[in-house]
Formats: structure tokens, C-alpha cells, sequence
């Protein structure tokens, strides 16, 4: 749909593929498309809703240095090197991604909108964005997460006077100088922010659904195989995806040594209720808070694939690889087992591969 609600009654450009996300995830299937022969910007064409390159990381917070970046993988066929430790991870990453996209050429569309994928005629999907409407023999959704921050519903949650923001909203710690902040949520993102907040903060609060598990020494490979096949087979089964650092624990570093050892990082259970002043948990201890941070994660950002009926009784995606196993014109990168940064480039060169046979056997309507 348009913006003032109008149907799109412009004729649909056709495309043989369309790349939807200009993430990791998206220029990883940019590249490798470009790499098998499809010409970038006539044969496939790239769309980003966001402003500028850097996919999700050009809205991280400013104290989310480089350094501090856990599991950034290179993007296939240029390295990063020689990059700033003590850099934002926004400019640093941003600042890759744009070399990346003019190196290639890959001709990004921005900041385009796409807002719904139905069945079009002859075949294809029609694809309805913000830039018009386009035809597509193939589409690869490359959506990620960050759109779609989960807010958990708890009781009370209304009556509370403070502030409540979520990580994507997370602006760095000198906001919270002074204040007592309650964090919700059990993965890297929460331990991250308590970290930065603890030192500035009059007090702090950590509330997690389950016990954190930490991992101490390097994660190795045979361990990544075995928490990506985990997180695999959830999808495979038409699931909602969780997120592979769900399953594979949160790293033990110094820093988190540190917190856990000065009570930083004392874990509570789950409050009962939001009071107006603060929380309040089962056994009728109270947490008076100006702040409830959630760092309660992000859910996939696959609403644009609505009209086409994807998802399965269990509520997720059934996904065989990337593929949809409803529907084989589309495919999922940087979802499920490929949301990791070395996941999704693995994920966009599988994608290509298989829309390329899908191209060759499936004839262009006319």
C-alpha cells in the first residue's frame, strides 16, 4: 500500500530476484547473486528501509564500542581490517558496509519501505514497497530482527510512573546517572547495559526468566554446530526461531567476572508486578525503580510476508535451510540458525544457490 492507503495502480517492474534488508545478511546474498552472473540493480535489486549502510548496527548505542562486539564476522569476499577498537560499532561497521556495497557495486535502494508480498501473476510475487511495485521470480528476506523489539506484558506494567524503554531504545549509560534501574532480560544485551549502568546508577536490578548460564574458555565449532542445530530444528518444525546466543549461554569475560563477583550481576527471578514505584516479586520484596530497561530481545521481522500465508500451526516459518516450505520463490536469511553474522553469510550463498536452479527451471511468464 502506499502511505495514504491508496493501492499502488502503477504496472509492476519486473525483477528476476529481490533482496529485502541491506544487513549481513542481505549483502551477503547481494554478493553472492552478483557472483553467480545476475547483473545488480536490473536482474536483482536490493531494498533497505534504513537511511544509510550498516544494517542494525548504525542504531546501536554510541558505548557499543568495536571492541566490545561479540561474534562480528566478515562480510564473503572483503575483510575487516584495521579497524578502531575504541570506535562506535555503528561507525565502525557502518563505515564497512558502505565500502562493501560501493566495491560491489550492489546499488542499494534507500531507505525504501516494503510493506506487503502477495501472489502476483505468471508466477511471481508481487512485492508492494514505499519506491512502487515490483515483480519478483524469487524473493530473499533478509528482514533481521531489530524492527521488532519484544515487550513482554507483565501486571502492573501500566501503573508504573517511570520510564520503560527497550534496547533498541538504549541510549548508553550517562541517561541513567543517578537513578535506580531495574534491567529485564537474561541475554548479552542485559549484562552489557548493567555493566555500563552499575557505575553511574544509584542502583541497580536484574530480573531474568530463567537462571543466566555463562560459558567459560572460547566457544569452538563443534559446540556452534550444535547450538545452530538446535536452533534449526525448531524452524524445520514451523517454530518461532530463538536466537542462537539462546542456546549457546552468555560468555564469561573479565568484565563479567567482575560483575558477578561485586553483585552487579545478581540475578533475581521474575518480579510478580509493576507497582507504580517500582516491582514486586513473589515473596513481597520491592525494587523501587525510575527505569525499567527491557532487554528482552527481538522477534523476526517477517510481517511483510503476511498475504502469503507462511507461517505454520506452531506459529513460526517452517524454513528447509533458507527455502519456506510453502512457498519456494522465497527464502529467510539471517533467521533462526543463520542470525549469527557467520550463519548469514553461509545462509546467502545457499539461498543463491537454490533460487538460481529455481531460475533456471522455472520459465519467465511473459
Amino acid at each position: 500500500m502506499k502511505q495514504n492507503g491508496t493501492p499502488h495502480t502503477e504496472a509492476p517492474r519486473p525483477v528476476d530476484v529481490l533482496v529485502v534488508g541491506a544487513g549481513q545478511a542481505g549483502l551477503s546474498a547481494a554478493y553472492h547473486l552478483r557472483r553467480s552472473g545476475l547483473e545488480p540493480g536490473e536482474e536483482f535489486v536490493v531494498l533497505d528501509h534504513a537511511p544509510r549502510p550498516g544494517g542494525a548496527w548504525q542504531f546501536r548505542w554510541p558505548t557499543l564500542t568495536y571492541g566490545r562486539v561479540h561474534g562480528m564476522h566478515a562480510l564473503p569476499g572483503m575483510e575487516l581490517t584495521g579497524a578502531d577498537a575504541s570506535r562506535p560499532s555503528s561507525e565502525v561497521i557502518g563505515a564497512y558496509f558502505r565500502e562493501y556495497e560501493e566495491r560491489f557495486g550492489l546499488r542499494v535502494h534507500r531507505p525504501v519501505d516494503v510493506r506487503a508480498v502477495r501472489e502476483g501473476g505468471g508466477g511471481r510475487l508481487r512485492v508492494e514497497a514505499s519506491d512502487g511495485v515490483w515483480a519478483a521470480r524469487a524473493l530473499i528476506s533478509a528482514t533481521g530482527t531489530w524492527d521488532r523489539p519484544f515487550w513482554p506484558r507483565y501486571r502492573g506494567q501500566e501503573e508504573f510512573r517511570g520510564r520503560q524503554l527497550h534496547t533498541a531504545g538504549y541510549p548508553g549509560p550517562d541517561a541513567f546517572a543517578g537513578q535506580r534501574v531495574l534491567v529485564v532480560g537474561g541475554g548479552t544485551s542485559a549484562v552489557q547495559h548493567l555493566l555500563e549502568i552499575a557505575p553511574v546508577a544509584a542502583a541497580t536490578a536484574w530480573a531474568t526468566r530463567r537462571p543466566p548460564e555463562f560459558h567459560e574458555g572460547p566457544f569452538d565449532e563443534d559446540q556452534g554446530r550444535q547450538a545452530v542445530a538446535r536452533v534449526d530444528e525448531r524452524v524445520r518444525q514451523g517454530l518461532p526461531p530463538r536466537s542462537v546466543v539462546s542456546v549457546t549461554g552468555l560468555p564469561m569475560n573479565e568484565a563479567v567476572r567482575r560483575g558477578v563477583a561485586d553483585g552487579t550481576l545478581a540475578r533475581r527471578p521474575m518480579f510478580e508486578r509493576l507497582t507504580a514505584e517500582g516491582a514486586v516479586w513473589e515473596d513481597g520484596s520491592v525494587f523501587t525503580a525510575d527505569v525499567v530497561l527491557w532487554a528482552t530481545g527481538f522477534r523476526a521481522a517477517v510481517d511483510h510476508l503476511a498475504p502469503l500465508r507462511l507461517r505454520e500451526p506452531g506459529g513460526g516459518i517452517r524454513v528447509e535451510g533458507t527455502r519456506v516450505a510453502r512457498d519456494p520463490r522465497v527464502h529467510l536469511v539471517g533467521y533462526g540458525p543463520s542470525a549469527s553474522t557467520i550463519g548469514a553469510n553461509r545462509a546467502g550463498r545457499a539461498a543463491v544457490r537454490e533460487i538460481r536452479e529455481l531460475l533456471a527451471r522455472e520459465p519467465v511468464a511473459a
